[in-house]
C-alpha cells in the first residue's frame, strides 16, 4: 500500500510540473518528439502503431497520428470497453469520438486490432529504466501484459524521474522519447 501512495504523491507532483508548461512550450516540444521517433528503427519499419490522441498537458500527438496516416501505416487508439482496453483503426480524426474519461476514442464501427508493432504510451513519469507511471488505472498495464509489442514514451525531460516505484503487475517501457533525446531504456 506503501508504494500505492508514493505513486500518487509522486503523480500530483509531475502533473503540476507538466500542467505548468506553456501551449507554445508543448508545442514546440511535441514538434522535435515527432521528428525525433522517426530515428527509432521498430517505429521506423512498423506497419501497424498504437497512438494515443491527448488530453490535457500531454504531448501533442495529433500531428504524429496525422503523418503516420498520410504515410499509409495503419493507425490505432486505445477504446476502453469496461475494465479492459482495446485498440482500433482509425481513418482519420472523424473516426473519433468522445468516450470514457473525456478521451477522443475510436467509434462503435472502428474495426479492433491489438497486435500491433509499436504502442505509444501516454506516461506522467518514467525512471531511465522504462518504469512508467501513469493515471493509475491500470489500462495499459493490463493490455501490455497481454500483448507483446515494442513501447514508446513521449515525455517531456522534466518528467524523467530517477526512481518510481514498482509494482509487479508495472509493464515497463522500450523507448523514451523527449524534447532533447531518445534511448532506449535499461531493462
Amino acid at each position: 500500500m506503501e508504494d500505492s501512495s508514493k505513486k500518487d504523491s509522486l503523480r500530483n507532483l509531475l502533473l503540476e510540473k507538466r500542467d505548468n508548461t506553456s501551449f507554445d512550450l508543448l508545442k514546440i516540444a511535441s514538434q522535435k518528439m515527432q521528428k525525433k521517433i522517426k530515428k527509432i528503427y521498430a517505429f521506423k519499419n512498423a506497419k501497424k502503431i498504437g497512438a494515443y490522441y491527448p488530453i490535457q498537458s500531454e504531448i501533442f500527438t495529433q500531428d504524429i497520428i496525422q503523418e503516420l496516416i498520410s504515410d499509409g501505416k495503419e493507425v490505432f487508439l486505445p477504446k476502453v470497453i469496461g475494465e479492459k482496453m482495446e485498440f482500433r483503426k482509425i481513418k482519420d480524426f472523424a473516426s473519433l469520438e468522445k468516450g470514457n474519461f473525456d478521451i477522443m476514442e475510436p467509434k462503435e464501427d472502428c474495426p479492433t486490432d491489438n497486435n500491433l508493432d509499436v504502442i505509444l504510451v501516454p506516461t506522467v513519469g518514467i525512471s531511465p529504466e522504462g518504469v512508467r507511471l501513469g493515471y493509475g488505472y491500470g489500462f495499459y498495464d493490463k493490455f501490455l501484459a497481454e500483448n507483446s509489442t515494442t513501447t514508446i514514451a513521449l515525455i517531456l525531460e522534466k518528467q524523467i524521474v530517477k526512481n518510481i516505484p514498482k509494482s509487479d503487475h508495472d509493464v515497463t517501457i522500450d523507448w523514451i522519447v523527449t524534447e532533447d533525446r531518445f534511448f532506449q531504456t535499461q531493462k
